[in-house]
């Protein structure tokens, strides 16, 4: 079944501020396209048309109103947040767009509150960093994904952190994949694949993009 994206209509008083505090407006999102190379990014991961995804750490749903398009209107996509300023932005666009294929969601910090076997991938992007309790959260997507679903986490790695310590790197807002391998192993998945060659964050040289893909096991 297709998620019913929440009802609510926002005065113009309550959406300036919103806007104003938003870390990535949509006039910055094509720009965004580029230096992400998202068109890659969602090839290589496989999102097709009809797919259940979800989007953890979902911000104004930079993510998810891209996914909303792949998926049609066959497919369904959750984007998780933990701020409700953040998803009443998203909240807006989604009308503001006639977009019905998006369920947005008031996850909790060591549960995104999403459905069990429903999901065929579920996206962590520039999120993950900041989970203090990860392994709940990853294991709660174990949970949520269908045997031999994806979880796709992708991060920056900041160069002078880059052999640091995880907790001096998630101090810098960084991430180095190592960690973040052993800890979907630890979560229970497998058939890492990891892409090194994504870009620059916002063109900056300092900050690398990477992204881990993994799977749940199908038995």
């Amino acid at each position: 079944m297709k998620p019913i994206k929440r009802q609510g209509l926002f005065s113009l008083f309550l959406m300036l501020p919103l806007l104003a505090t938003a870390q990535y407006t949509e006039y910055d999102w094509e720009e965004r396209d580029e230096w992400m190379n998202l068109d890659h990014i969602l090839k290589a991961v496989g999102v097709e048309s009809g797919q259940s995804i979800a989007d953890i750490g979902c911000h104004e749903g930079y993510l998810s109103v891209h996914l909303a398009k792949r998926v049609g209107d066959r497919g369904s996509v959750y984007a998780v947040d933990v701020r409700e300023d953040r998803l009443q932005t998203l909240d807006q666009t989604l009308e503001s767009r006639n977009i019905k294929n998006v369920e947005t969601i008031h996850g909790d910090y060591g549960d995104p509150k999403l459905p069990k076997n429903a999901l065929d991938i579920v996206f962590i992007m520039d999120t993950y960093h900041e989970m203090e309790d990860y392994m709940a959260i990853l294991e709660h997507v174990n949970k949520a994904l269908k045997p031999g679903g994806k979880i796709i986490i992708i991060e920056k790695l900041k160069r002078r952190v880059r052999d640091q310590s995880r907790k001096s790197q998630t101090d810098a807002h960084s991430m180095s994949p190592k960690y973040v391998r052993k800890e979907l192993f630890r979560a229970g998945f497998e058939n890492l694949i990891q892409d090194n060659n994504i870009g620059k964050w916002e063109n900056d040289k300092d900050k690398e993009i990477w992204m881990l893909v993994a799977k749940k096991p199908i038995n």
